[in-house]
């Protein structure tokens, strides 16, 4: 596998400097992009000659531009292939681990797209069945898909891959830690020919088991990387309070008091944990919503455009659910639990201090998570600075209990006695055997 050009040696570019045609250019102008971001300046002189690629870059470090910005040029740079079979079929391919992340590309790929005149469609589980299908029958450039649902269409044969010139799969790594790698190698394998498509592939680790992908199904990709630790926004002011498990709320509401107005996301290690902090907080008078795998997907899209639009001040997630966000104007991220994975604690503070602007990042770290924090420390290389909380930071939270949780699905069913099994024989005591015997 060839590697790119040395990092130290690295210009970061301009899009206008680019090989990119006019019409990509005008997106690249409506999102205000200018000066490429090391990824992309990384990238997109290997991509845009048409080469394979495999990146390291965390999410936030503007991958997602650099595969559009690509995928669209060679299309509007291509003719159309024609199927003798007469199966419609995307052009591009585009696949996700998660639905919120595969959403977030959808709406990049229209911003960036937009004078391209492409047909773009999202498919996910978790919304509008029949809608989607529509969608896909009537013809599509480019798709953008969750395994699962993508494969659910592909075997009803409702559009072919054959016609896919260019593939891209983000996060990789996070799709191999979610059980989507027998669904990926399907995928692969019934995609035009290797050699006939260009492919790319990002993820936050290179490891073995994602350059083994690499290597079975791209045309000898270029590898390129982004050490993690330089994917932490040097805008971020970093805090950590110690704190005992049992004031860790008191020392949150204190802290929301003091941030009041602001933009702020809290991430959290459980689901449950976020349905209690969301009642809690609202309990105590904030403006809350939270986001986790038990939500439905509707309700997550309603809660994520809420907090985008406005109308929540504070958004609770889990790092499941939260793969994939990209919300404006987020001024502080607080940890209420410490991630026990080094890599998830850069995600999570990289929703902040994003487009230039600055951002804190708060953790809470209690004795329940404070094992974590050595692991953390030693992927940054660097001590998260520590802060003494002072003693009126720490607010009472109104009296109550948050509601029971709602059983997830319906009740588990009754078991119906089976006529054609035998009763059971009663079962017989033995005995203390007597003296005589």
């Amino acid at each position: 596998m060839r590697s790119a050009h040395p990092e130290h040696l690295l210009e970061l570019l301009t899009f206008e400097s680019l090989p990119v045609p006019e019409a990509v250019l005008k997106g690249i102008r409506d999102a205000k992009f200018e000066t490429c971001t090391p990824i992309q300046s990384k990238s997109l002189p290997i991509t845009l000659g048409r080469k394979d690629l495999a990146g390291q870059a965390q999410t936030g470090t503007g991958k997602t531009a650099a595969f559009l910005i690509t995928l669209l040029t060679r299309l509007l740079e291509n003719t159309p292939p024609l199927d003798p079979k007469g199966k419609a079929g995307p052009r591009a391919l585009i696949i996700a681990p998660t639905r919120e992340l595969a959403r977030q590309i959808e709406k990049d790929a229209l911003l960036l797209g937009k004078h391209c005149n492409f047909r773009i469609v999202c498919v996910i589980g978790g919304v509008d069945y029949d809608k989607q299908r529509n969608q896909i029958k009537d013809g599509v450039d480019i798709l953008i898909a969750t395994p699962g649902r993508l494969i659910d269409f592909y075997k009803q044969k409702f559009f072919s891959l054959k016609q896919v010139e260019v593939l891209v799969v983000d996060e990789a790594d996070r799709m191999f830690d979610m059980g989507f790698i027998a669904d990926l190698r399907y995928l692969f394998r019934n995609c035009s020919s290797y050699d006939k498509r260009q492919s790319m592939l990002f993820s936050a680790t290179l490891n073995h088991r994602v350059m083994e992908l690499c290597y079975e199904h791209m045309n000898n990709p270029v590898r390129v990387a982004i050490e993690p630790e330089k994917a932490v926004v040097d805008a971020i002011t970093q805090i950590l309070y110690h704190v005992g498990q049992h004031e860790k709320f008191n020392l949150l509401l204190g802290l929301m008091k003091k941030e009041a107005g602001e933009k702020v996301l809290i991430f959290s290690n459980t689901k449950i944990e976020c349905e209690i902090l969301e009642w809690k907080l609202n309990h105590n008078g904030f403006n809350a919503g939270q986001i986790s795998g038990d939500l439905p997907q509707k309700s997550r899209i309603r809660v994520l455009e809420k907090f985008q639009e406005g109308e929540l001040d504070i958004l609770i997630a889990t790092d499941v659910a939260s793969r994939g966000l990209h919300i404006d104007n987020i001024t502080h991220v607080i940890n209420y639990d410490l991630p026990q994975d080094a890599e998830d604690y850069v995600h999570r503070i990289g929703r902040t201090a994003r487009a230039g602007n600055k951002g804190t990042a708060i953790t809470l770290c209690c004795e329940d998570f404070a094992q974590h924090l050595e692991r953390v420390e030693d992927y940054l290389k660097n001590k998260i600075p520590v802060s003494w909380p002072e003693e009126e930071l720490f607010l009472e939270e109104k009296e109550g209990k948050p509601p029971m949780r709602k059983r997830r699905g319906p009740p588990p069913k009754a078991r119906k006695p089976d006529s054609r099994r035998p009763a059971k024989r009663p079962v017989r005591r033995r005995t203390q055997p007597s003296a005589a015997r």
